[in-house]
């Protein structure tokens, strides 16, 4: 057998590639950024053809830099940012419109009328989401009625959809020369269609946005023994099986091997997202929470989990860079953050495309708030990995309200997890500890798992769990008097950020 799995992580600023050996350790990586395009405020756009090209050039570069041919990978996983919609012709193969991203708020509009009419209810019964921008639907039904000829070629099965994963998995199989056309079912239960208790698309859902069935993929499990479909469009994978198809965040839950009832992930990426598996029970939110899939391997049954996803974490370091200046790169928001001891009476709630998880406020718009002539740049970046923190933090208690499950420790990956202070703030905030693993590509991993397991590579769950060691752990040093008092202030200042958009 083949010495590695590969891993295509095709995330919201950048897509990579990766080798994994037998022990989940990483023999290969590259990885390039792509444009994020901001056409109006509250738009975010990526081009789908420079995703499929960066994703086309990270593979073939990280196979070259490590002498590794397609003979020497058992499987690839593929792995994404969800959400992100993507609608093009499938005889052409060109995208209709530029992907319209996760964050963007353009469908506002479509989310508010689905709750004053009770559509709703329907959504979040069948689909385990509440009606909001962040989902694809709404999405899919703005590019029909808003790009010419899109509505007639869906409508002759011309025009068809997918997530990030489907597109990439398309060109990946040969794109018009008989691409497949599929998605997992951990990406469909992010696109307000799906429906969690048949794993299929509904349609009653479909109705409400007025998609046609035949614009959509066909629904898969995370784990495909069979595979998804022969890889001929990349002539440095041609032959190796496309055996594992995970939504990123889902990925980093497989990656962060959390397969027991109550373990719980919180990746730190563009946004932040937090899982608890809740095993093969549905859980219905009261708290703000999404029911999703977790994941699916081959013919076992689905396992589900409660999601808490929050728009604008690490982007929010982003913006210091390069919309502020105050910064030239992520490393130096620690550097920053340290000349003062605490954030100088100030908080940011970087409500930048309204509040996720567990608000659900799209009127919402990024604030700072307690300003003073006292304050410098190192208290605004103090206050913005308080706020990567503290939108944890309110996540957290959401779900151990609907699960009446305490953390334990907080199991942590993604970028902002190399941020030693932050990690500390997040320990201090939440009054748990925090662990981060000695592989923090957990997304990348996760997609690898699942293309392993699907192929015998990995045998079993149990055979994942033991690659798993700590890198680092951080224990909570603030009194509880300070974490209450800080978090309070934190409440404080979401309040001041909602009702500040008209939504119609």
């Amino acid at each position: 057998m083949p010495d590695y799995v590969g891993a295509v992580d095709q995330g919201t600023t950048s897509t990579r590639f990766m080798v994994f050996d037998h022990s989940g350790n990483e023999v290969a990586k590259h990885q390039l950024e792509h444009e994020q395009i901001l056409p109006k405020a509250g738009w975010v756009e990526h081009n789908p053809v420079e995703i499929w090209e960066r994703t086309a050039s990270v593979i073939q570069t990280a196979l070259n830099n490590a002498g590794i041919g397609a003979s020497d990978l058992v499987a690839l996983g593929v792995t994404n940012q969800r959400e992100t919609t993507v609608v093009w012709n499938r005889k052409t193969g060109r995208p209709y419109h530029n992907a319209i991203v996760w964050q963007d708020t353009r469908t506002d509009r479509i989310a508010s009328a689905l709750d004053r009419d009770g559509r709703g209810d329907v959504i979040r019964r069948k689909a385990g989401l509440p009606p909001a921008t962040y989902f694809s639907g709404g999405k899919i039904q703005w590019i029909l009625e808003n790009v010419d000829g899109v509505r007639a070629a869906a409508d002759s099965g011309d025009a068809i959809f997918g997530n990030t994963d489907s597109w990439v998995i398309w060109n990946l199989t040969g794109g018009t020369d008989g691409g497949v056309h599929v998605t997992d079912v951990t990406n469909a239960s992010r696109t307000m269609l799906m429906n969690l208790e048949t794993l299929d698309w509904d349609d009653e859902l479909l109705g409400f946005f007025g998609i046609p069935r035949s614009m959509l993929p066909k629904i898969m499990p995370s784990s495909a023994p069979g595979g998804y479909g022969e890889l001929t469009g990349l002539p440095a994978v041609r032959g190796v099986p496309l055996t594992g198809d995970l939504g990123d965040q889902q990925a980093a839950t497989v990656g962060q091997v959390c397969f027991e009832l109550g373990e719980a992930k919180n990746t730190y990426g563009t946004g932040n997202f937090m899982l608890l598996n809740t095993g093969e029970n549905l859980v219905r939110s009261s708290s703000g929470l999404l029911t999703t899939v977790c994941y699916q391997f081959g013919e076992h049954k689905p396992v589900y989990a409660l999601e808490g996803s929050i728009a604008v974490t690490g982007s929010a370091v982003q913006w210091l860079r390069d919309q502020l200046g105050i910064i030239s790169g992520a490393a130096e928001t620690e550097t920053l953050a340290r000349q003062v001891s605490d954030n100088g009476g100030i908080y940011f709630v970087p409500a930048f495309s309204g509040l996720f998880a567990p608000y659900w406020r799209s009127d919402a718009r990024g604030a700072i708030v307690g300003l003073s002539r006292f304050n410098t740049n190192a208290h605004l970046a103090r206050a913005t990995l308080e706020a990567i923190c503290y939108q944890s933090r309110d996540v957290a208690e959401a779900m151990e309200q609907d699960s009446g499950v305490h953390l334990e420790v907080l199991k942590v990956d993604g970028g902002v997890t190399a941020n030693d202070l932050c990690m500390q703030m997040q320990a201090d905030i939440l009054g748990v500890p925090v662990s981060r693993p000695v592989v923090a590509e957990t997304t990348a991993l996760g997609a690898a798992y699942a293309a392993g397991l699907a192929t015998g590579f990995w045998s079993t769950t149990g055979e994942l769990r033991a690659n798993w060691n700590e890198s680092k752990r951080w224990t909570p040093q603030w009194s509880d008097q300070q974490r209450a008092e800080g978090y309070a202030g934190w409440k404080k200042a979401v309040q001041r950020t909602l009702g500040w958009v008209e939504v119609q």
